[in-house]
């Protein structure tokens, strides 16, 4: 009896704690394979061509209106003294911010070999590219004189003036086009193997010349993938960097000023927190949708991925709630008068409903993913993901626009209202970004087929049993 009670006790149960599995019913590298490539290799669909015609007219209404913005000046759209930064940094910000978590998606848990990401991260590292590439539309238009946009970069010029190193301004340039530069190497880097497969299995000549170009003659030899690995771990670890470094120092245009409401050491940690929670809800957003679109997604991004980002989520909007505490209560124990009236105004304010809908939203939506059955209804978690987007869009507004608008002088204040050239430009960047995002999944393999197809059972020496197709 106390033999059998030992056994017992040194054999536990792991299928109590067995993981979930990365790929559903037991499915192979062959079916991933073809899983994967007949998205790209398939019949176009009509509500693709229908997709991209709604988002490319945005996109297209969006440049006609920085067009016009770029021949009259930046009259047209609603800044003013003293809301100087107004529509176009509050986007700036949000798409800067909304990139984040692709990057900590793809390359932190890629660092940490978590490998529950390797479905969505993909996807993730796109979104990333497309929303700087929405973000970077405003810093060269916001300046008004967008011909002398080349006096930002440190290179001397007609007038002999150099940039101002010691502004975080300037340093808003190095940073997004240092992001930009790191996400997309990082991005097309990882999908060379996965292009090479489209190379490979292409029946025209025209696919093959083109999937042939931009896989760069990969051939899957030892040291292809040896070279591959490690400049694929450096960009992982340059990418996780500038996460951080990147929010740091958009933080700092607010943070490095003396204006009530942005004067504070926080910011940093709260912009950051921010971009993982928006960027998170944007991934479930985008992925939820494409998994009833293609079934073959739901065996390859299974309930357990989505369910993880939810979590993710909810601790990123937990972070978010907590900054918001913290905020108000150190405008209250610093006994600032002109901290505690920027925040008084804030919420009392014209503007009092952009700061009741974003606390609204933002302490309450995440929250209910707490719930498990909220976070497995995935029609519910896409409403809400939107919403959550919803309420960092009002909280990026409340944080640059509102806070302008009572500064320290009564006789300064003023108020802002966008025009409809703000409007039309702010979703003409909604376009580019779902339109880049369409080319993306119809050209390009959604899942990262090496990675995966590694990570399945029976593909490591170490395991002695095969697996179906």
């Amino acid at each position: 009896m106390s033999a059998t009670t030992s056994n017992e006790t040194a054999a536990p149960d792991l299928s109590a704690i067995a993981r979930p599995p990365q790929v559903l019913n037991n499915r192979g590298p062959l079916w991933v394979t073809d899983a994967v490539c007949s998205i790209v290799e398939g019949k176009t669909p009509l509500w693709w061509y229908a997709a991209i015609s709604v988002s490319g007219a945005f996109a297209a209404i969006g440049g006609a209106c920085i067009l016009y913005m770029i021949v009259t000046g930046v009259g047209v759209w609603g800044s003013n003294s003293p809301c100087f930064w107004a529509w176009d940094i509050t986007n700036f910000i949000f798409w800067v911010s909304m990139a984040h978590a692709g990057s900590l998606i793809s390359a932190l848990l890629f660092l940490t070999r978590q490998k529950w990401s390797i479905s969505i991260s993909r996807a993730a590292e796109a979104m990333t590219v497309f929303a700087i590439v929405c973000a970077g539309v405003y810093p060269a238009i916001h300046i008004g004189r967008v011909w002398f946009v080349w006096f930002l970069f440190p290179v001397p010029n007609s007038y002999g003036m150099w940039p101002n190193f010691s502004s975080p301004l300037l340093w808003d340039v190095f940073a997004v086009t240092s992001y930009l530069t790191v996400s997309s190497l990082f991005w097309f880097a990882g999908m060379i193997p996965d292009l090479a497969v489209l190379r490979d299995r292409a029946t025209t000549k025209v696919r093959k010349f083109a999937y042939g170009l931009v896989s760069l003659g990969w051939l899957g030899t030892a040291r292809q993938w040896r070279h591959f690995e490690m400049m694929y771990v450096l960009l992982a670890g340059l990418t996780s960097v500038l996460v951080v470094t990147v929010t740091t120092i958009v933080a700092s245009d607010c943070a490095t000023s003396v204006v009530p409401g942005w004067h504070a050491t926080i910011f940093p940690f709260y912009f950051m927190v921010g971009a993982v929670y928006s960027g998170s809800a944007t991934i479930l957003t985008l992925l939820i949708p494409l998994r009833t679109i293609y079934p073959q997604l739901k065996e390859l991004i299974t309930p357990s991925h989505l369910d993880k980002v939810c979590k993710l989520l909810l601790m990123m909007g937990s972070c978010v709630a907590y900054v918001y505490v913290f905020e108000l209560f150190n405008a209250w124990y610093s006994a600032n008068p002109f901290e505690r009236g920027a925040f008084w105004e804030r919420f009392t304010g014209s503007y009092s409903w952009y700061a009741i809908t974003c606390l609204s939203i933002n302490l309450t939506i995440p929250q209910l993913f707490w719930f498990k059955a909220v976070r497995r209804c995935l029609p519910l978690v896409v409403v809400l993901a939107i919403l959550c987007n919803v309420g960092m869009w009002f909280e990026r507004f409340m944080i640059v626009t509102t806070t302008l608008t009572r500064d320290f002088l009564p006789s300064s204040w003023g108020n802002f209202h966008p025009t409809i050239v703000d409007i039309l430009t702010a979703t003409g960047t909604v376009g580019i970004f779902f339109t880049l995002f369409l080319l993306f999944i119809r050209f390009v393999p959604i899942v990262n087929m090496s990675e995966l197809k590694a990570a399945l059972p029976g593909s490591q020496p170490k395991h002695s049993t095969g697996e179906g197709h």
